[in-house]
């Protein structure tokens, strides 16, 4: 990603709403994006679609909607934004994560941004089960917030994997975006591969593409970095060791064996990280996946 002109803010309805829609005003004004803060009431969507009385089932729709977009223009208020064009959308939808890929792909924002599920008891952050699945579903890129500030000259870490053959613009991607989102914020941007091993041969000619990646894309050789052993380990441990703000890595997996979009190593390093990360698609994968798809009319709870 190269350019962010229109941002998609989901609306948890909860007390990260208001720090979340901070950060984006913080990118949007630097850039002049467009932010469209949008929330979906799913749970009385399910509700309703099950209910065996349709008596007043519009009219609890039409509620549902006037108290989301009332939440929304109250949480712009309460926000610095001058200089921000704001607008508010909201839907009674079911499943959550459905509702939003929907909106995106009408909308299709440059990037989505959402507050994660919450805090977990025997955890410091969790994501839920709609939380999961926008991950895999999402056509855009995504940023999912863990509710804590950036810091004035916030540090973005770029994961990237040069090894993978069949997603050779995803890395350029990522770092692209890293350098984008740092340059709004007044922000750096570290570059960071993890070599699990082989030869001395492969390995200077993937440290040499990292290279090239930091040259093409602002990153001073300082902040490239090549490190050694498990990426779950050695990527989380150096995203705390540097304390970033935000990571971001690609939403695709990058190992054979697994077909979902989030792979094993992208879903182990967002269960470690306790900063905010930034999931990129691969930019083949936008062209097709940002094509609106059809869909049951809007501003009916009825419709299947």
């Amino acid at each position: 990603m190269r350019k962010i002109t229109s941002i998609l803010l989901v609306a948890n309805r909860d007390d990260s709403d208001k720090l979340l829609l901070e950060k984006a005003v913080r990118i949007a004004r630097h850039l002049g994006a467009r932010i469209e803060l949008f929330a979906c009431d799913a749970e009385h969507a399910y509700i309703m679609r099950r209910a065996y009385d349709t008596t007043g089932v519009e009219q609890a729709w039409l509620s549902s909607f006037s108290d989301n977009c009332e939440y929304l223009e109250a949480l712009s208020q309460a926000v610095e934004t001058s200089g921000v064009d704001i607008v508010v959308d909201a839907v009674c939808d079911s499943p959550h994560y459905q509702a939003v890929v929907d909106k995106v792909r009408s909308c299709q924002p440059d990037l989505v941004m959402k507050s994660t599920a919450g805090a977990h008891p025997l955890r410091r952050f969790t994501l839920d089960s709609n939380d999961w699945e926008l991950m895999r579903a999402c056509p855009a890129t995504l940023l999912l917030s863990r509710g804590k500030p950036w810091e004035a000259h916030p540090r973005f870490t770029a994961m990237v994997d040069v090894s993978a053959e069949e997603t050779p613009s995803l890395p350029d991607s990522i770092v692209a975006t890293a350098d984008l989102l740092a340059g709004a914020c007044g922000g750096a941007v570290d570059l960071v591969f993890g070599e699990e091993g082989g030869g001395a041969a492969g390995s200077a000619a993937r440290a040499a593409k990292v290279a090239a990646l930091g040259c093409a894309n602002h990153v001073s050789g300082e902040h490239v970095h090549i490190l050694q052993g498990e990426p779950e380990v050695s990527l989380a441990g150096f995203a705390a060791k540097r304390s970033s703000d935000a990571i971001v890595l690609g939403a695709l997996s990058h190992r054979e064996s697994l077909t979902t979009l989030v792979g094993r190593l992208t879903g182990r390093l967002v269960e470690a990280l306790t900063c905010d990360f930034v999931l990129v698609k691969a930019p083949h994968r936008l062209a097709t996946d940002n094509v609106p798809a059809a869909r049951r009319q809007p501003g009916s709870p009825l419709a299947a």
